[in-house]
């Protein structure tokens, strides 16, 4: 499977470049799935339901399944956290998986950068990041000779994105 990174700081606009791509590169006919990076505590069950109560229980794995979706919920318990290898190995064959985070996997990356969030720009230090989206003028200082795109120009990203991964 084609794999290809989104990253950038916390609320520098990642999630919404993605939901902006998704619908162009759904358009082609391609299957693509998403992987969501996170650093923080997260649970998609809630107390009290049956899946909550068996991983409460013990379950090393909970699997929900109704007509319309399925999750699989693995517990941790201690374990390493997954990389991203692991991760992508639990999809379906698709097209392509874009990545949200995993700043520091070997993958082609566009960063989303805001010089208005007041962070320094990923790509002097990150030699996977290929492109950069911003809302504005690039700085000057540091110097960046990757392609350079307006974060609101969805179909010139998913042109790269799709060039990049070498998808039609």
């Amino acid at each position: 499977m084609n794999v290809f990174g989104i990253a950038g700081y916390s609320g520098s606009g990642k999630t919404t470049l993605l939901e902006k791509l998704l619908p162009l590169i759904v358009a082609r006919g391609l299957r693509v799935s998403v992987i969501k990076h996170t650093h923080h505590h997260f649970d998609i069950d809630r107390p009290g339901k049956d899946s909550f109560r068996h991983r409460q229980a013990g379950a090393s794995e909970v699997l929900l399944a109704s007509a319309s979706r399925w999750v699989l919920m693995n517990e941790l318990r201690g374990a390493p956290e997954p990389s991203l290898a692991e991760c992508v190995a639990h999809f379906a064959p698709c097209d392509l998986v874009l990545v949200e985070g995993f700043k520091g996997e070997e993958i082609p990356t566009l960063e989303v950068y805001r010089p208005a969030n007041g962070k320094p720009p990923l790509w002097p230090d990150h030699r996977q990041i290929v492109a950069v989206a911003c809302d504005q003028k690039l700085p000057s200082s540091p110097p960046c000779d990757l392609a350079a795109f307006d974060l609101n120009d969805a179909p010139a990203i998913v042109r790269f994105v799709l060039d990049a991964v070498q998808l039609p």
